[in-house]
């Protein structure tokens, strides 16, 4: 009679929640958006704690795995942790310091040359709207250059103040975006240093509310999950080295300018799947112009077969490999990812496939078996 009435009012209960979702799906949107920026940045330092832990765990296994000391033992991990972050923040220190100055640099001397630009073309177009070969149409038709010159430049510096106006929001949303990456950071710092205590602090709450079938179970699409969202993360990163790599040497070859600079910083952006390098090969062609709007074009040209490159050849193969997800199956993903939810939904499409496909391919195994026997 106990268990009846708790599965009715379990039912009861799901009900109402269903209907209050359907009731009220404005209200409940609201109230999920504003939960989740109060959690934002403890759900930014899990993922960066996770992402973390990956090159900890390579960092500790040679970092005196055996020692005896027991002052190493105990500061073993905080060394290691420390390790890692330098490592990550030498890494993208170097690259923006490789890109940056010459991007300023490069958007300076753009802008700067805008207006001489728009004279030239001024100039172009009453040169042709005087010539002898243009039907009498078109040459009745007076248009006032420099009118229209005025007007694009009132335009853009309008735009411009426009955008800059509103300087307290840009300080607080700045200070705010500072202070998140500071509690996010912090945070990851404290789970990698305490991270054999959490695991066993969720492992007891687990036994305490779970069936031990169902535990177990949990357990096991957990462990594929980590697998998969591991195993991802580092084909992420070797496809970015290579890709990177490929993009400086090419550059090199055909005797492109700023080739560390631009092939860097296409390395650092492909760590998002697919579209990365198409940003990094706009800040490329942004660098390339100034100097050369010839070789901006081909250097366009570059990235185009780059890119058809990376997303047909490289990419399903260096990361579909260390995810054991087949080529097509990784392209599927990234396609749908990005259709469903963007830049993050190609992030976080292909391991989702991968630990679906993984645990499809065990259940389907493991029935194929039973049923052979």
């Amino acid at each position: 009679m106990e268990i009846k009435r708790k599965s009715i009012i379990k039912y009861v209960v799901i009900t109402i929640l269903l209907l209050f979702l359907l009731i009220y799906p404005t209200q409940v949107y609201n109230w999920f958006t504003n939960l989740m920026g109060i959690f934002m940045p403890l759900i930014l330092g899990a993922v960066l704690a996770y992402a973390l832990n990956i090159l900890c765990v390579r960092l500790e296994k040679h970092f005196f795995p055996n020692t005896k000391y027991k002052w190493l033992q105990k500061s073993r991990r905080g060394i290691v942790i420390l390790l890692a972050v330098l490592i990550v923040v030498l890494v993208m220190t170097g690259v923006f310091r490789l890109v940056l100055p010459q991007f300023i640099s490069a958007l300076t001397s753009f802008f700067k040359s805008i207006p001489a630009l728009f004279t030239d073309i001024s100039d172009l177009a009453e040169k042709l709207n005087k010539h002898s070969a243009i039907p009498d149409q078109l040459k009745s038709i007076n248009i006032n250059w420099t009118s229209v010159q005025a007007k694009v430049m009132k335009f853009l510096t309008s735009g411009v103040s426009g955008l800059f106006g509103s300087t307290f929001k840009i300080v607080t949303g700045v200070a705010k975006g500072i202070f998140n990456f500071i509690l996010a950071v912090t945070f990851a710092i404290y789970i990698l240093a305490s991270k054999e205590k959490i695991s066993a602090q969720f492992s007891k709450v687990g036994h305490a509310f779970m069936k031990k079938e169902h535990l177990k179970k949990v357990n096991y699409v957990l462990s594929v999950t980590n697998r998969m969202f591991s195993s991802f993360i580092v084909g992420q990163v070797t496809e970015a080295i290579i890709l990177g790599t490929l993009c400086a040497l090419g550059m090199f070859i055909f005797q492109f300018p700023y080739a560390l600079s631009v092939g860097a910083f296409v390395g650092i952006t492909s760590l998002v799947p697919i579209l990365g390098a198409w940003a990094g090969g706009a800040v490329g062609f942004l660098l390339i112009v100034v100097d050369s709007p010839l070789q901006a074009v081909l250097f366009v040209v570059f990235i185009l077969v780059l890119q058809q490159l990376e997303s047909n050849l490289i990419y399903p193969r260096v990361v579909g490999t260390s995810i054991g997800l087949p080529g097509i199956w990784v392209l599927a993903a990234i396609t749908v990812g990005g259709g469903f939810a963007g830049i993050i939904g190609m992030l976080l499409g292909v391991p989702v496939a991968a630990t679906i496909y993984q645990l499809l391919k065990n259940e389907s195994n493991r029935r194929l078996k039973l049923k052979t026997d």
